[in-house]
């Protein structure tokens, strides 16, 4: 449960839950993380399998540790991704690694003793619930775009099959994931978020440089990976400050395999006094709740979580226009989405820096909304009902 937006949006799943109705059991690979103290208590977090755990440590830990057919599958499957990332000039081969890794190590994984009614796998890859879970229905959670994902997709094919519903956390991003998986059914179940919840942690006192500095000041919460675009951010600093806008920061709460590239990144382009990377934060809404604008530069998402916490805090927004950036807010509503890309988010940065008045406007719309999403969990509830109801 380390700070994620999908760890988010699985709070808030078992936050909404009803447990008089249903029983929860909770299986982490790994019982750890900043968010794990946050699971409700009357979710029953399951013991640690000892080889579960080893999908969250490094290879050389799980060598030391003595799952050496673990540990070696694990490195059969990094340089079966690398030759083909490699061939295939894949941006982000870790996907397609991932599924061979689970592919190499399932037959030495132990199977959950316990049978259930409904058993839900909330992040890809969905091989541990397919295989490795006895349940009368399964479901499996899309939360990315899976037009961006590059992966084996007769294997994924053959995992998906083992499903009774897949959920998606939006429209746009069911139809991107059915334009790679053509012929399957998926169901759309948008993330639930408590915005009373977002505005309490907002008010909560943190350690933030933000709030002792006067600029114009840009924050954006993400993972630092390729695909959330923070490169694309620093760049796109260096241009608007060359241009003139001097009075400029960005904020950057996460963390991510990318941090030192991203260091460097700003080094060369000498933002050191302009671009910070705060790292990983329990509570990122103060930080959020300090900005004077909003951007999410990603190259693409499945549904920001994030996005939506911003709106809740009544901040103005702008996005990038990633394939799904449709499903995540109204443009010129609640909201801007700009081209993707460098000069996209320049040229969308400096519009909502130099028009005051359409920068508020966009946060005065949000105060109109409702972010909750309250009736999502009712769709949920369908389909654990439908379950009962083809058992009877």
């Amino acid at each position: 449960m380390e700070v994620g937006g999908v760890e988010r949006s699985l709070l808030s799943l078992l936050e909404n839950l009803d447990y008089n109705t249903y029983h929860v059991d909770l299986m982490l690979y790994r019982q750890q993380g900043e968010f794990l103290k946050l699971v409700p208590h009357n979710v029953n977090i399951l013991t640690e399998i000892p080889a579960y755990t080893t999908f969250r440590k490094s290879i050389p830990t799980v060598i030391k540790e003595r799952h050496y057919q673990i540990g070696f599958s694990r490195i059969r499957a990094k340089l079966h991704a690398q030759i083909n990332g490699f061939k295939l000039k894949a941006s982000e081969p870790g996907y397609y690694q991932s599924q061979l890794m689970w592919k190499y190590t399932l037959p030495m994984l132990p199977t959950i003793k316990e049978q259930y009614d409904v058993a839900i796998s909330y992040l890809w890859p969905h091989y541990f619930v397919a295989e490795k879970v006895e349940a009368h229905h399964k479901i499996a959670w899309i939360h990315t775009d899976y037009s961006t994902v590059q992966v084996d997709k007769e294997m994924d094919y053959d995992m998906w099959a083992t499903f009774d519903s897949i959920i998606a956390v939006s429209e746009a991003c069911r139809e991107a994931f059915l334009n790679v998986y053509k012929g399957l059914d998926v169901k759309v179940v948008e993330n639930m978020i408590s915005p009373m919840f977002v505005r309490k942690m907002a008010t909560k006192e943190v350690e933030n440089p933000m709030l002792n500095d006067t600029r114009f000041k840009i924050v954006t919460v993400a993972r630092l990976s390729h695909a959330k675009g923070i490169d694309m951010a620093i760049k796109a600093l260096k241009q608007i400050i060359d241009s003139g806008y001097k009075n400029l920061a960005w904020y950057v709460v996460g963390y991510g395999g990318d941090e030192q590239m991203l260091y460097r990144l700003i080094a060369n382009n000498h933002l050191q006094d302009h671009f910070f990377l705060l790292g990983k934060k329990v509570n990122p809404y103060p930080f959020m709740k300090a900005a004077d604008l909003y951007v999410q530069p990603s190259r693409y998402e499945g549904k920001a979580v994030t996005v939506t916490e911003a709106q809740i805090l009544a901040k103005p927004v702008l996005i990038t226009n990633y394939p799904t950036a449709a499903s995540q807010l109204k443009h010129n509503v609640d909201g801007c989405i700009c081209a993707l890309g460098i000069d996209g988010l320049v040229t969308g940065i400096k519009q909502l820096i130099h028009h005051t008045s359409y920068r508020n406007r966009l946060a005065e719309n949000t105060k109109q909304l409702d972010y909750s999403n309250k009736l999502e969990i009712k769709k949920l509830y369908q389909t654990f009902e439908q379950e009962v109801a083809g058992r009877s």
